[in-house]
């Protein structure tokens, strides 16, 4: 296992599949990493590979918006990451290569976050951590624990900028992520 510094700099300079021909930033994540949850995108869209930070753009708006319904703030008490560090073409979903070229970094990062709570955003983390046959319609908000950690999914911010009919569910499953971190003790 790496530490942050030199997990960062081998991700950085990462070729391990074709996203690095056209990534502007290696997108590695953001918050705080001694955190007691973690957030898990699939990959980032344009406006994180412009700045190199997960979770920028209307979606990341919103995320920050769901975060304090909760009492988390992405610089104080959560991490925030991606499945895959570099933006697929046209923010398609990230292929299986390209996941797997990918996590080994983000176990890593597991690894020194050490969180009690894993929240996947969306169906593609979901399938990548939970189950590969995960179905977010049906399943969102239902929890699993896998080597002591707590881990669920929620609707993609983006999704719920789609469809703005699923943020009563999505509200309804922070507040069972923070009944979760209730009763894991997390520090938040």
């Amino acid at each position: 296992m790496l530490d942050w510094n030199s997990l960062k700099t081998v991700c950085s300079r990462c070729t391990r599949c074709c996203l690095c021909q056209t990534r502007h930033h290696v997108v590695f994540g953001a918050g705080n990493e001694m955190a007691d949850i973690m957030f898990v995108g699939e990959g980032p869209g344009e406006q994180e590979d412009l700045t190199g930070e997960p979770f920028v753009g209307p979606a990341g708006k919103l995320l920050d918006d769901m975060l304090s319904i909760i009492d988390l703030d992405r610089s104080v008490n959560c991490y925030i990451c991606n499945i895959v560090k570099c933006r697929p073409p046209r923010n398609r979903d990230p292929l299986e290569t390209e996941q797997d070229a990918c996590i080994d970094y983000l176990r890593n990062q597991v690894a020194l976050v050490r969180p009690k709570v894993i929240v996947c955003l969306g169906r593609i983390a979901a399938m990548r951590l939970i189950s590969q046959d995960y179905r977010i319609t049906r399943q969102h908000g239902q929890w699993v624990q896998r080597n002591g950690v707590w881990i669920t999914a929620i609707y993609h911010p983006s999704a719920l900028l789609r469809d703005v009919t699923k943020r009563p569910e999505t509200f309804d499953d922070l507040l069972s992520i923070r009944e979760k971190l209730r009763q894991v003790g997390a520090r938040v």
